[in-house]
């Protein structure tokens, strides 16, 4: 089989690339852009399938040596997004503990009140950028307080996020990894001289005086937290306001009613992940009619299972009251998103407050101008422009 590239359609029209992709064949033998040969899996019950199949190891170990990737320190290795059971239970058994429904609906007015007072500072503004003003510090505000870092140690998070999932230059992503790492070891620390009553210090406490994980994971896991925590929920805030503000049925179906439903609808249509988290047969498997080697590389294509036809009816069209949408943007069987329920809620209230405040919201510029990063994995903005209009009172 002949590898198709993975090149810049992958990010400038990704969804009548898959479209292509899956009318071919439901997996595909690809190059990606760092030479690394891997297998492509493009519809949606083969990819849903796979998210659950244990026989897809998320365990580096398991590769066969192909597979590049981040080549993160073993600090931040330790992670859930690497481990298989039972490692991967013991760990997620502990960090789930910060985000089960009823904490994070206690956290909702806090959210609304961090959205508000945004908002406020942009009242009396024409035009503005809506990911440094409003998507990138909601999410990173929340996450923040949730771990317990300080409002002054914030401020470089994005910077650090994009060097890491979209670098412009190697050296941006080792200078991005090195000074994150050496963020959370601080943070850490910090919190094992003053515990306070966040989830970082519970976690902290638990290392020292359960050992119920080892300092690795403790570090990987505050790493993953505040690094997945904040990064999806931006661009899901900024993709999302782009589906909307391009089409007006659905706009005025939001902000008569934004719900959960309609935040599902958002994250099926345009998923920041485009792609699962890599995955290693660790024996031969069958999947969609391909025979896949023990060892090499499978990515599973989120974007492109969520707008395949055979599952979802009219499936390019953006349906905030679609009733029958079982997503995988949050993945799928074992490995879904812990932070799931926080995300939902962070952009039902963010969206809402926003379109309530800004009645005449628009895109400052074509769609067609937006500028989006250069990623195949991580689909997200580099710059959402907008003109605001006139604000509604409070």
């Amino acid at each position: 089989m002949q590898p198709i590239e993975i090149d810049g359609e992958f990010v400038t029209a990704p969804r009548a690339t898959y479209a292509r992709l899956r009318e071919q064949a439901p997996v595909h033998r690809a190059l990606a852009p760092d030479g690394t040969q891997v297998w492509l899996v493009t519809r949606y019950d083969h990819v849903r399938k796979a998210l659950a199949d244990p026989r897809l190891s998320l365990d580096k170990a398991h590769s066969s040596g192909g597979y590049k990737g981040f080549s993160l320190p073993p600090a931040l290795d330790a992670n859930l997004l690497n481990m298989d059971p039972p490692a991967h239970t013991r760990l997620r058994r502990i960090v789930a503990k910060g985000f089960t429904p009823r904490q994070v609906e206690r956290l909702r007015p806090r959210v609304q009140g961090i959205a508000d007072e945004l908002l406020d500072a942009l009242d009396g503004r024409d035009e503005v950028d809506l990911l440094p003003a409003y998507c990138a510090p909601l999410p990173i505000t929340v996450i923040c307080e949730l771990l317990g870092v300080d409002a002054a140690d914030r401020r470089e998070f994005r910077s650090w996020t994009d060097g890491l999932l979209a670098p412009e230059t190697p050296r941006q992503a080792r200078d991005a990894l090195s000074s994150l790492y050496r963020f959370i070891v601080d943070l850490i620390a910090a919190k094992r001289a003053a515990p306070g009553e966040d989830m970082l210090s519970t976690l902290v406490q638990l290392r020292d005086e359960e050992d119920r994980l080892s300092e690795n994971e403790l570090t990987s896991a505050a790493f993953l937290v505040l690094f997945a925590g904040y990064e999806n929920t931006m661009h899901l805030l900024g993709n999302g306001l782009v589906a909307l503000l391009t089409r007006p049925e659905a706009l005025a179906r939001a902000r008569a009613e934004p719900t959960p439903a309609a935040v599902d609808e958002l994250l099926r249509f345009d998923p920041p992940p485009q792609l699962a988290i890599r995955r290693f047969p660790v024996t031969d498997i069958e999947l969609g009619g391909v025979t896949i080697p023990a060892g090499e590389t499978v990515m599973l294509s989120l974007v492109s299972a969520h707008h395949d036809p055979d599952r979802y009816p009219d499936a390019d069209r953006l349906d905030l009251g679609r009733a029958d949408n079982p997503h995988l943007g949050f993945g799928h069987g074992p490995h879904y998103c812990l932070g799931a329920s926080l995300a939902r809620m962070e952009v039902e209230v963010g969206v809402g407050a926003l379109l309530r405040r800004f009645p005449h919201l628009a895109l400052a510029v074509a769609e067609e101008e937006l500028r989006w990063r250069n990623s195949f994995r991580n689909r997200g903005l580099r710059t959402l422009p907008v003109t605001l209009g006139t604000a509604r009172s409070r």
